[in-house]
């Protein structure tokens, strides 16, 4: 199903004018299980995971895009659906990730939970990624999309800018490797790492107070 959203993907992506390009700081292990975790800036997000994730893998995505007809028929047995308003649907979707991770399926999840709509490089986390990685020692691997922002505004579903689209590999997060860490201070670890690197490749959301003066 997924090398079917690659292919068509790929050729929406070609029609409208949007470069894809990858760039590895950490070239990913092909045999590794992870856990993908992503910043949230377009709704064109969704299209440049399929693209950007190689392995097989089950993304946590909004419960509210199963209404859409045919699609939302098509969604519900590829994305693992969940409510962020409601405590009780969040606590099931964590459930249902954790039964994705013991089948040896990747997973992919936003922490950010919805679109990052401020001007800093990311906005507040939620736990859910990183409580699986301490449970279960999956790496996360960090994943930076850098102009999505800048193809299609998340204020402006129908508008498209043709131009370059950038995923950034990071390097990944082992828990082992930060055998004393909670999720807590695991998911600092990923906010450091992946806000640095945004600055670094000078994201274009980003406001010049975000900067250090050099």
């Amino acid at each position: 199903m997924y090398d079917l959203f690659r292919f068509f993907g790929g050729g929406w992506f070609k029609l409208i004018g949007i470069q894809q390009s990858y760039i590895y700081e950490s070239k990913p292990d092909p045999d590794q299980q992870y856990i993908f975790i992503a910043n949230h800036i377009a709704y064109v997000d969704a299209v440049i995971t399929i693209l950007s994730v190689k392995h097989h893998f089950r993304p946590i995505g909004k419960a509210e895009l199963l209404k859409i007809p045919i699609f939302g028929f098509i969604y519900k047995f590829c994305v693992v659906t969940v409510d962020r308003s409601n405590a009780d649907d969040r606590a099931r979707s964590l459930d249902d990730l954790r039964k994705v991770l013991a089948k040896g399926i990747s997973i992919m999840v936003f922490p950010e939970g919805t679109f990052n709509m401020a001007d800093a490089p990311l906005k507040e986390m939620y736990d859910g990624a990183f409580k699986l990685a301490v449970e279960t020692g999956k790496p996360l691997q960090p994943i930076l999309y850098l102009d999505a922002f800048d193809r299609m505004h998340y204020r402006h579903f129908f508008t498209l800018i043709p131009g370059r689209s950038r995923s950034v590999y990071l390097d990944p997060i082992d828990p082992a490797q930060y055998p004393d860490a909670d999720h807590k201070a695991l998911k600092k670890i990923a906010e450091l790492k992946m806000t640095e690197k945004l600055l670094e490749y000078k994201a274009s959301w980003i406001h010049q107070k975000y900067y250090q003066p050099s």
